[in-house]
């Protein structure tokens, strides 16, 4: 069973309507690296210009938020469940 990140509505419109990406990757960072050479149209919303996760984007794994995990260096192992959130306010256009 593979690692499976889940991208949220207010993503999909990058995805082609994919609601999730299987993939094999080792680490966080892997998987979001992964994410978005699938997916470049979302990568712009994922990383900022020095390659940082964007601030108002959330990462789980498994319902843990990474910031309390280590980080994108975080290793993942087969069944993880990645699950991007952004905050959206209003006003801001994604």
């Amino acid at each position: 069973m593979p690692v499976t990140i889940e991208i949220p509505t207010a993503f999909r419109r990058f995805t082609d309507g994919a609601p999730k990406l299987d993939c094999s990757a080792a680490t966080i960072a892997e998987a979001l690296d992964e994410l978005t050479s699938r997916f470049p149209d979302l990568g712009r919303h994922v990383r900022d210009d020095q390659g940082q996760i964007r601030q108002f984007l959330n990462v789980y794994l498994n319902e843990e938020d990474i910031r309390f995990l280590g980080g994108e260096s975080c290793s993942l192992k087969e069944g993880d469940r990645l699950l991007l959130v952004p905050s959206i306010a209003g006003g801001s256009e994604l």
